[in-house]
């Protein structure tokens, strides 16, 4: 049993890119489970960082209830690599800067081939008999249209559910959306060097994200740690204790940071009770903010991490 409930959460997503919950609601529902430090980890987008707190924040808003920390996911086309889920290794971007020119333009790219991707499956899904163009149209009205926004497959899997063809979003993934399914479109942009760079040239740390099957592929996280990366998402929400303990070993024999979250979306539960199953050490926090060159953030009073 953890010592205390988790006071860190460092992957998580918000209605700026394929999660349900605006950017403050998620920070406001983070610290009334008792998170002091949170990654709003965003697809290809910072928008909801900068909403909070970067440029677009507004002039006067009141002081966040936790220490927000900038970061990023990069769903990275592993060309070459045989046998990994859907082709794509993920690399988080902890602490990235949030007004970085140079970086901002390589997740705008990004996202521009997100939105032809989600466009052409929209095509293929009207093909084939779910058209889904009015509850798009709905999507693009609202968080869909936000400055920066970053539009993926959960999404299109909620405006399936909303016209009546799927029952949930993991029942259109499984049927059409998914990777081999009839409305599959594959991804275009970064492959996981190249998404590895542009953290690290961004000022981030780059972990790689829910790659459970780390020690059977030490190799390649080896080759991953040669390019640049710095951490491995070792407490993850969904992982079971041996995993855990594992991807740990991997972690302390690279010298990667262990870091964790619960990659909150918001589909089947509230935060609430995600953060129920989620333990992640302030450890963790304390070793990414050093990596960082950051003064580690004071959880609760008089305990640092």
């Amino acid at each position: 049993m953890p010592p205390h409930p988790s006071r860190v959460d460092l992957h998580t997503h918000s209605n700026r890119s394929d999660g349900v919950v605006a950017p403050a609601d998620l920070v406001a529902a983070a610290a009334a489970a008792g998170v002091k430090v949170l990654a709003i980890a965003d697809h290809d987008t910072l928008a909801g960082v900068r909403e909070l707190c970067g440029r677009g924040a507004r002039t006067g808003a009141a002081a966040l209830p936790l220490e927000l920390l900038p970061a990023v996911e990069i769903n990275s086309i592993a060309r070459g690599i045989p046998d990994l889920w859907e082709g794509e290794l993920h690399v988080l971007g902890l602490g990235v800067d949030p007004e970085d020119d140079a970086f901002e333009a390589v997740l705008e790219r990004q996202r521009g081939y997100r939105a032809k991707r989600f466009g052409r499956m929209v095509d293929r899904l009207r093909d084939l008999g779910f058209p889904v163009d009015a509850q798009v149209e709905k999507l693009m009205a609202g968080p869909g249209a936000a400055s920066g926004a970053s539009l993926g497959r959960p999404q299109l899997g909620r405006c399936l559910v909303a016209a009546g063809f799927a029952e949930s979003v993991d029942d259109a993934m499984k049927r059409l959306l998914g990777h081999g399914r009839p409305a599959y479109v594959p991804r275009e942009g970064l492959g996981p060097f190249e998404a590895i760079e542009a953290v690290r040239a961004a000022g981030g740390v780059p972990s790689l994200a829910h790659f459970w099957d780390a020690a059977g592929r030490r190799e390649l996280v080896a080759e991953l740690v040669a390019h640049g990366l710095a951490a491995l998402e070792v407490h993850y929400r969904h992982f079971d204790v041996e995993t855990v303990a594992s991807l740990a070993n991997v972690a302390a024999d690279l010298r990667l940071i262990p870091t964790g979250g619960s990659d909150y979306h918001g589909d089947a539960e509230t935060y609430a009770e995600a953060h129920a199953a989620l333990y992640v050490p302030d450890e963790d926090a304390m070793s990414l903010y050093a990596q960082l060159g950051r003064p580690s953030p004071t959880l609760l009073p008089g305990n640092p991490v």
